[in-house]
């Protein structure tokens, strides 16, 4: 929604009052200063959109489900997406969302671009519109929730890998595959898509788009995009290979992040980013917390957090992150009753699992689908604190080991949030001595 079409409405009302409905707050404050501003939040009570009658028009936070709204609204992405000068880059998908944004970010600036990185990640990108210019390049994180009442595409649109994921918010798998397909939906033929091959409900995004699209894959080579093969980062357009760089280049560890990685650089390719540039990036950029993030090395076994995950596929990528062997925390609440098959095939399958710590109310469920009368894999339970899980992988780690908090559960119940159990799991293995 445009600016000049917002100060149409003598009386706006924010609904949601956390970070984006801050920012709608500041937002409205300048650029519509003579509107009556109504602020409520679920916090309020049962009834707290009683009264959204007596506005004009709402501005919609991400969490808050558009069917509660009766009159005309918009929200924060939205407004962005409709006055922002220069282009946008827009990042979705279940999950590496806020590493591709963050490296093609970075990708951006090391070439020089006038780059602002906002969305799920960041600030809200409402909050820098006005520094915004022609030459300008946002990168934004963009969650379903954002994208479920998208009415404008980003001029690059990037889909990565589509699981099961926020099916407590959506109302089934098809909604949520739906509210993604939205970064596309809106395209003309000027813009890129750039769109994950290894994974169904993303490859099968492309139809929704009018852009020129490209593929990434860290599976198999692509006519035009860019893949991962021989140990080689290639991107191909029109017939012609562009070799970006050598894999063992790349500092992310596991190759789920070759996903991302692949992702990144072909919209920093299609930018204009040099190779030199791109694998620069490449060469040095850790990761984001709470993501594999490496905390420390002690007597020769590395501590990572990687506490961001929250879903079955995310512990599967970290276990096959490494080679070396692993000690696994994994378990957590079953808010989302997600299905563990696939990861007890995982854990039964891999080689070099030498303990599991189980932890929390899923921990059970995850124990039924993994054993196996003929594993060696040492298991410890019954763990009620970070204290007590850090000792007992300490207790057990050899030099060469890995020690890696991948619960593939949400937090809830131990801990607040994603957050606190990494910044716990972070306290802990610092202490050690």
């Amino acid at each position: 929604m445009k600016i000049e079409d917002i100060k149409k409405n003598k009386k706006i009302l924010i609904v949601g009052y956390g970070v984006e409905g801050h920012a709608a707050e500041k937002f409205l404050k300048k650029y519509v200063p003579d509107a009556e501003i109504g602020i409520v939040d679920q916090k309020d009570g049962a009834g707290y959109l009683d009264r959204q009658k007596d506005y004009d028009l709402a501005i919609k936070s991400p969490g808050v489900k558009s069917e509660l709204i009766q009159i005309s609204y918009t929200t924060l992405t939205n407004i962005f997406l409709s006055n922002a000068k220069g282009k946008a880059i827009g990042v979705t998908g279940t999950k590496g969302k806020g590493t591709t944004s963050s490296l093609i970010y970075e990708m951006l600036k090391k070439e020089g671009v006038d780059a602002y990185l906002g969305g799920n990640i960041g600030e809200p990108a409402v909050n820098f519109l006005d520094k915004l210019d022609t030459h300008s390049w946002t990168v934004l994180e963009l969650s379903s929730f954002q994208l479920k009442d998208l009415k404008k595409s980003p001029h690059i649109a990037v889909v990565l890998m589509i699981t099961s994921d926020h099916l407590d918010h959506h109302k089934d798998l098809s909604e949520y595959i739906d509210a993604k397909r939205n970064i596309l939906r809106f395209q003309t033929a000027d813009d890129f898509a750039i769109v994950n091959r290894d994974y169904p409900a993303s490859n099968e995004s492309d139809i929704e788009t009018q852009g020129k699209v490209f593929y990434v894959s860290r599976e198999r080579e692509t006519d035009n995009g860019c893949f991962v093969i021989g140990g080689k980062v290639i991107v191909r357009k029109n017939g012609s290979d562009n070799e970006i760089g050598d894999t063992k280049e790349i500092l992310l560890p596991g190759k789920h992040n070759y996903e991302n990685v692949c992702a990144a650089v072909m919209a920093a390719n299609t930018v204009g980013v040099s190779t030199k540039n791109i694998i620069s990036v490449l060469k040095s950029f850790k990761g984001l917390e709470h993501r594999l993030e490496l905390v420390r090395e002690i007597g020769g076994v590395k501590y990572y957090d990687d506490s961001f995950s929250t879903t079955p596929e995310t512990a599967i990528a970290a276990i096959e992150a490494f080679n070396s062997p692993e000690i696994l925390i994994l378990g957590g609440s079953g808010v989302r009753k997600n299905d563990f098959s696939d990861l007890g095939r995982v854990v039964r399958e891999a080689k070099n699992i030498k303990a599991i710590i189980g932890i929390g109310d899923e921990w059970h469920e995850i124990k039924s689908k993994i054993q196996d009368p003929r594993s060696k894999i040492l298991i410890i339970e019954d763990a009620t604190d970070m204290k007590t899980v850090v000792s007992a992988a300490a207790k057990v780690a050899r030099s060469g080991d890995v020690v890696i908090l991948t619960p593939g559960c949400v937090s809830f119940g131990m801990f607040a949030n994603y957050k606190d159990r990494g910044e716990q799991f972070k306290r802990e293995v610092l202490a050690l001595s």
